[in-house]
């Protein structure tokens, strides 16, 4: 069963993924956990490149 988490955000990044989600007509979860699997990604490319 998938977990869900809260995230509360100031009123500039909200506005910015209220802006990609419509730009990419996605709901504004969707451009939040593309925006998390984008950032976990790039964690993990670093953690490995300091291996």
């Amino acid at each position: 069963m998938p977990t869900r988490y809260t995230v509360v955000c100031d009123d500039d990044l909200s506005r910015a993924v209220e802006r990609l989600a419509h730009e990419n007509n996605l709901t504004e979860e969707e451009v939040l956990r593309q925006l998390l699997d984008l950032g976990l990604d790039a964690l993990e490319t670093t953690d490995a490149e300091t291996v």
